[in-house]
């Protein structure tokens, strides 16, 4: 089992640039934009680095192994779980200093970035034949 890591970084990516997007537009302090930008992206590539090498993750560690569900499956649910915790968490923090003109990052949000990152390695075969040669 080797690692995957140039699909999982450029789609971790990808899902950090949108829940970038979604704070960008409603921070209004440009150093805090700044920050929440590079946070969304650090954290989306970190947990989508960890969804798409859960099997991995799971051989290296034999505690995991004896989950009796799907102990991949779990590892990447656990990790989407806490995705759409801190990403929730994250926009009531911006709500509550002040910076902030009104969130849009409600549960709906939260959730859909969760559910992208834990998508991303069933999601990476379908795109695989079409992505470019530095994806594969």
């Amino acid at each position: 089992m080797a690692l995957i890591i140039m699909p999982a970084l450029v789609l971790g990516l990808i899902i950090g640039i949108y829940e970038a997007i979604l704070l960008h537009r409603d921070v209004t302090i440009a150093t805090h934009r700044f920050g929440h930008m590079i946070h969304a992206l650090f954290f989306a590539v970190v947990a989508t680095f960890a969804t798409m090498n859960a099997e991995y993750v799971v051989s290296l560690l034999p505690f995991l192994q004896s989950i009796p569900f799907n102990p991949v499956l779990s590892v990447q649910i656990l990790v989407g779980v806490i995705m759409m915790a801190k990403t929730h968490g994250v926009s009531a923090v911006i709500k509550s200093s002040g910076s902030a003109m009104g969130l849009k990052e409600t549960w709906f949000h939260s959730a859909l970035i969760a559910a992208l990152v834990v998508a991303a390695p069933y999601v990476w075969p379908l795109i695989e034949p079409i992505a470019p040669d530095f994806m594969k």
